[in-house]
C-alpha cells in the first residue's frame, strides 16, 4: 500500500467495496436458501454443510458482482488479489455465521448482553425478527470484512 498519487487505488477500493456490499445483500438475504439460514449455525456436520453451502453461494455472488464491474467499468483487478480477498471475506462470514464464534468473541469483548437482545426466549417463538443485537453484529462484522477484502483486492 504506496503513495497513489492519482488516486487509482481509492477509486479502485470504492468500486470494489460498493460492489462487495451490493453482493453481500444479495446473497445474505435473496440468494441464501432457507434451509442454509435455519441450519448453518447447528452443532456439528449439518451445520457445517449448510453454512459452507451458503458461503459458496455467497462468495459466487461476490464474485459475479466484481465480474459485471470489472465488464461494466473495464477495471482491471488483479486475479491473486481477489483470490485473496474473496477467501478472506468468505472464511469470516463462515466463521460468523456459525453463531458460536460470534457470540464467543461478543462475550469476550463484553457485547453478551447486546448479542442476546431481542432473541427468542428459549422454548419460545416469541420475537421471530432481523432485530436482534446478534443480527446487528453479524452485519457488522460481516461489512467490516468486506473492508478489509476491498482493501486486499484494491492492492
Amino acid at each position: 500500500m504506496f503513495a497513489d498519487p492519482t488516486g487509482a487505488h481509492a477509486a479502485t477500493f470504492a468500486a470494489v467495496f460498493a460492489a462487495l456490499y451490493v453482493a453481500h445483500q444479495l446473497g445474505d438475504h435473496w440468494i441464501q436458501t432457507q434451509h442454509q439460514a435455519d441450519c448453518k449455525g447447528q452443532p456439528g456436520w449439518p451445520g457445517r454443510i449448510a453454512c459452507a453451502a451458503h458461503v459458496a453461494t455467497y462468495t459466487a455472488t461476490a464474485l459475479a458482482a466484481l465480474v459485471f464491474l470489472i465488464a461494466g467499468t473495464g477495471l482491471r483487478l488483479d486475479p491473486w488479489a481477489l483470490g485473496v480477498g474473496l477467501t478472506v471475506s468468505g472464511v469470516s462470514h463462515y466463521i460468523a455465521d456459525r453463531r458460536e464464534p460470534l457470540r464467543r468473541i461478543a462475550e469476550a469483548l463484553g457485547s453478551a448482553r447486546f448479542h442476546a437482545l431481542g432473541a427468542p426466549r428459549p422454548g419460545h417463538d416469541d420475537n421471530p425478527s432481523l432485530g436482534t443485537g446478534a443480527y446487528a453484529l453479524d452485519q457488522s462484522w460481516h461489512i467490516g470484512f468486506l473492508f478489509v477484502s476491498a482493501l486486499l483486492i484494491a492492492a
